[in-house]
């Protein structure tokens, strides 16, 4: 095999592994949303103190996020995705024996979220992005439709086992899935970019430019191209900040939606299966949205993918504010559709996006930093949605905040213009 051959094998190796950890980590940590009512029912804990760990996790994430970036740039994969199972996997056995607040905050909270950040998106968009220039979108939004295949498959068989043998026994159960299916892949076969092995992205061979991923094609702004952006240089940019604001008001609405979903929708008069399946309808619809999302931002831009997906989010939690789902259950499957189709396309430009305006040595740290804003958005949407909910007895208010969050999302990415460092469809 030659070099270009075994550039574009490994590629795809690559691309496999992370389609495998993506289907068990993001699954295990969506579905804390499963176990949200059946921990605030046997416990007798409140909205707010039940959705309170995963916004803790979120926000501690401020802290371990950077450490996640600096393991990343000096291990690789092979060693931060392992740690990160590790977490998840003590988290979910520790969640077994609470039967506290404090208990709940830990295991769930700080050990779980935290631990998803290395092996979820914001852990591969560290590396995957490297892989790939000319396919960047389509690659990693292969590799990110794992969570919909994992979705199909594990939320309902969780829902499964919380209904017959109780919420603790699923929680043991997530555990050991994290560590048999996560642990071996990545010790043994993942790697963080290509030039490690001397090869070049999308199947070059040889030695590549650190500042550009071995292709100059499609560069629109040589001189930011060719920068050595050091988080302190990316900071001092608009650009850093606008896309902060994109990342933080997208996440915002997206784990407001995926965590109080289920809750809201059982409240509806929906059943348990079906709110779970609902769950689940997302991410098996993000399955094509995020390939078809990634690919369309390969050839009309970032920008364009990242409003589709905003609309995606919006007019799903629209529909969450004016629709009774008790006597429209029909339209679930819209909401569902939309969240999955457009709304999940965000992940696969997540990484790609500054990837391409800070790309270079120092990538991994500035985009820890930059997911730290997408933290801060996740953490607020659940903990808003939640109080909002105790403090006016329900969620309507709360979806249409997060309307306004996609719009402003919206904005943001169209202000950061990536389109104006690497051009779309010329890469």
């Amino acid at each position: 095999m030659n070099a270009q051959d075994r550039s574009v094998y490994y590629g795809w190796v690559v691309v496999a592994i992370s389609f495998v950890t993506m289907a068990v980590a993001v699954n295990a940590r969506t579905g804390y949303s499963l176990l949200l009512p059946h921990i605030s029912k046997e416990l007798g804990w409140t909205t707010t103190t039940t959705s309170g760990p995963f916004s803790l996790g979120f926000v501690a994430s401020t802290a371990f996020v950077p450490v996640l970036g600096a393991v990343m740039d000096r291990y690789g994969p092979r060693i931060a995705i392992p740690m990160g199972a590790v977490m998840v996997a003590s988290g979910y056995a520790g969640a077994v024996v609470i039967g506290s607040p404090v208990g709940l905050y830990l295991s769930l909270g700080l050990l779980a979220v935290m631990g998803s950040m290395a092996m979820s998106y914001i852990g591969h968009s560290m590396f995957l992005p490297n892989w790939f220039v000319r396919r960047r979108g389509l690659a990693v939004g292969i590799a990110f439709s794992g969570v919909g295949v994992g979705a199909v498959t594990l939320l309902p068989l969780m829902q499964w086992s919380i209904d017959t043998h109780g919420w603790r026994a699923s929680c043991l159960g997530i555990a050991l899935l994290t560590l048999v299916a996560i642990l071996p892949l990545n010790l043994l076969f993942q790697r963080k970019r290509p030039e490690d092995m001397g090869l070049r992205p999308d199947g070059g061979s040889g030695a590549a430019k650190a500042d550009d991923h071995g292709s100059s094609d499609g560069i629109v702004d040589r001189e930011w191209v060719s920068t050595d952006w050091t988080l302190g240089r990316a900071m001092k940019t608009a650009r850093f900040w606008w896309i902060g604001s994109a990342f933080f008001c997208g996440l915002f609405v997206w784990y407001a939606i995926q965590i109080h979903q289920t809750n809201f929708l059982l409240r509806e008069g929906i059943d348990s299966v079906t709110a779970a399946s609902a769950l689940g309808l997302v991410a098996l619809f993000g399955i094509g949205g995020q390939i078809a999302l990634g690919a369309l931002s390969d050839r009309f831009g970032r920008e364009t993918a990242w409003t589709l997906a905003q609309c995606g989010f919006g007019l799903a939690a629209i529909l969450l504010a004016t629709v009774n789902f008790g006597q429209s259950s029909r339209l679930i499957y819209v909401m569902v559709a939309l969240q999955g189709l457009l709304g999940y396309g965000m992940a696969s430009i997540y990484g790609a996006i500054p990837a391409e305006v800070f790309s270079g040595r120092h990538f991994a740290k500035i985009f820890s930093i930059l997911s730290l804003f997408g933290n801060f958005g996740a953490a607020g949407g659940v903990l808003a949605l939640g109080i909002i909910d105790d403090a006016s007895g329900g969620y309507r208010p709360g979806w249409w905040l997060c309307v306004l969050a996609s719009g402003i999302s919206v904005v943001s990415i169209w202000m950061a213009a990536p389109r104006k460092v690497r051009a779309a469809g010329r890469a």
